[in-house]
């Protein structure tokens, strides 16, 4: 069947079509984004403000009609951390719901920790032994460790590169002190989480995903996007230190200049690194592979599992994933 998937996230609204079926490779058709920085769009209270839920609306009803162009079968609409933590979270959705026909459905940080495992369990196999999957988001870092589908701990911390941008950084480039700072105070942050996956073990592979670390990745030397998802790629901590040296002192109009680094995330690419950074010395970390599949292809496999389509996890709380096609 043919389907599509919504991911309305911190940044950027990501439709993604796929031809898939039970027990099958998910072959990407299609791939479209339209940047909104939702993030960027919460008022001193928390509220997602009109114009960003004007945006919303427009983005995702476009989605629904691209997706009915591309013949899918069904649409998938999600929805993480900016809307979440919107304090007019019910009001938007609703909003939503009542001027496209899309149910977004909020996924908790956990939610999006497991998604992401399962997808990564299902790209590396069973061979790959008990995995560790990172994942940088704009608002959050997911964390999830386990020999299954489903990790035997999954956490989500606020410490997404856009969040730390807005909320640590004054200029640009950071001043060096903001970058030492937010350096000692991520430590902190992240020190009760790295606890308690260093109980769990130490795991066979550590993988990460998304777009913070596979830029980061690149501009170590790893092979561009160019070499197709199977390329091996890494992150070492030792190339990770060098970056960060070089990138902070640079400005976001000089980021987005490097090969790599798209404009609408050259401005957190900083952030991004030195959360990147905190996390593997956390957890003692000195190499990542990089994951071509992350979030959107665990919803997906997920959603392939169940040959009604619907998610027994699914509590419900925000209704059903999915959009009507009228």
């Amino acid at each position: 069947m043919r389907l599509g998937v919504l991911d309305v996230g911190s940044n950027t609204v990501h439709l993604l079509v796929v031809d898939a079926h039970r027990g099958a490779h998910p072959i990407p058709m299609t791939s479209e984004k339209t940047i909104l920085r939702l993030a960027e769009q919460l008022d001193e209270k928390g509220q997602l403000s009109k114009a960003g839920a004007d945006q919303l609306v427009r983005a995702v009803a476009a989605a629904k009609a691209s997706a009915k162009r591309s013949g899918c079968e069904d649409l998938m609409a999600f929805a993480t951390s900016a809307v979440r933590e919107a304090g007019n979270s019910s009001e938007v959705l609703d909003r939503v719901r009542t001027e496209t026909g899309v149910e977004l459905k909020v996924l908790s940080g956990e939610d999006e920790a497991k998604y992401t495992f399962l997808a990564v369990r299902r790209w590396y196999g069973w061979s790959a032994g008990k995995l560790l999957s990172l994942d940088i988001g704009g608002g959050s870092l997911e964390l999830a460790v386990g020999r299954d589908e489903n990790p035997d701990l999954a956490f989500s911390v606020p410490l997404g590169a856009g969040r730390l941008t807005r909320t640590r950084f004054k200029k640009d480039p950071p001043r060096r002190s903001e970058v030492r700072e937010t350096t000692e105070w991520l430590a902190e942050q992240l020190a009760p989480v790295a606890r308690k996956l260093k109980r769990a073990g130490e795991p066979d592979r550590v993988v990460a995903t998304s777009k913070t670390f596979r830029t980061l990745a690149r501009l170590t030397g790893a092979a561009p996007s160019s070499a197709g998802p199977r390329a091996r790629r890494v992150l070492t901590d030792a190339g990770l230190r060098q970056l960060i040296a070089f990138i902070s002192r640079m400005s976001a109009h000089d980021l987005a200049e490097l090969e790599g680094v798209s404009t609408s995330r050259a401005h957190q690419l900083v952030a991004g690194a030195l959360v990147a950074e905190a996390t593997m010395r956390a957890l003692s970390l000195t190499q990542l592979e990089i994951c071509p599949w992350a979030l959107r292809e665990g919803v997906i496999l997920r959603r392939l599992d169940h040959t009604d389509g619907t998610d027994p996890s699914d509590t419900g709380r925000h209704g059903q994933t999915g959009a009507r096609w009228s």
